[in-house]
């Protein structure tokens, strides 16, 4: 008896655990994103996480009823993270192009472009002055997708290296110390991190690509797509989209409907 009243003991700990997993999950929103991407996600001065989309998350969460949970991950990791349910959504600064039909995803709401970034005295003004230099990327970033793409084939094959590293940060070091000639990379990423270096930093004119931004969920989960749908546009049309979106980019970047 005592055998017996021990196990339905250990069952209902057990039932009792299970639910309290799923009321938590369903109570919660993890959103997984680079910490190392400003200014969509990044460490603020004061050591939280901070950027446009997660404060856009974050305002997205509230209206859904949640708690916003933020966990940074390795960006090359991403679909592990999302296949294993460690994360509900990708949600910064994630392209859409070129992955249509690897993700469920929320309407764009935003457009972007992939550009150059190097020293003004490179001697680098288009793009076909890449040929022969050294070129780097973030990994599995969008900027590398798009200089992968066959419309780009003859522009990568004229570059003398192309490089991969973790973060952009590293990059830029990079870039400083003269190790590369030039980083392909996010427009909006480019700008937050040359404000204040504009005389030793160039934005080439010529553009690799264009694309658009949104947030990827697991293939299939239209139900939590559908929530985060509703909750943006509830931030465009209350004005919190264009509030959050001049704060980090000086003007309305939406192009939600």
């Amino acid at each position: 008896m005592k055998k017996v009243v021990a196990s339905l003991l250990l069952i209902g700990m057990a039932v009792s655990m299970a639910a309290c997993g799923k009321s938590k999950s369903k109570n919660t929103f993890t959103v997984g994103f680079d910490q190392d991407f400003p200014p969509f996600g990044y460490v603020g001065d004061d050591g939280e996480y901070t950027g446009f989309d997660i404060e856009m998350a974050t305002e997205c969460a509230k209206r859904m009823g949640k708690e916003i949970v933020l966990q940074p991950i390795d960006w090359d990791a991403k679909d592990m993270e999302l296949e294993a349910g460690t994360i509900d959504c990708i949600w910064n600064g994630f392209t859409v192009n070129g992955r249509e039909d690897q993700y469920t995803w929320t309407d764009s709401y935003m457009d972007n472009t992939q550009v150059v970034v190097t020293k003004k005295d490179s001697g680098i003004t288009t793009l076909d002055d890449l040929a022969g230099k050294i070129v780097e990327v973030q990994k599995e970033s969008s900027a590398q997708t798009a200089l992968e793409d066959e419309e780009n084939a003859d522009l990568l094959a004229s570059f003398g290296d192309f490089l991969q590293v973790g973060e952009y940060n590293t990059a830029f070091m990079d870039l400083e110390s003269g190790a590369v000639d030039a980083i392909a990379i996010d427009i909006g990423v480019a700008k937050f991190q040359l404000e204040g270096k504009e005389d030793d930093y160039v934005i080439l004119d010529d553009v690799i690509s264009s694309e658009q931004y949104a947030v990827g969920f697991l293939k299939g989960n239209d139900a939590l797509r559908d929530e985060v749908q509703d909750a943006l546009m509830e931030l465009v049309d209350d004005g919190t989209f264009a509030e959050i979106s001049d704060k980090y980019f000086g003007y309305d970047v939406c192009t939600l409907k």
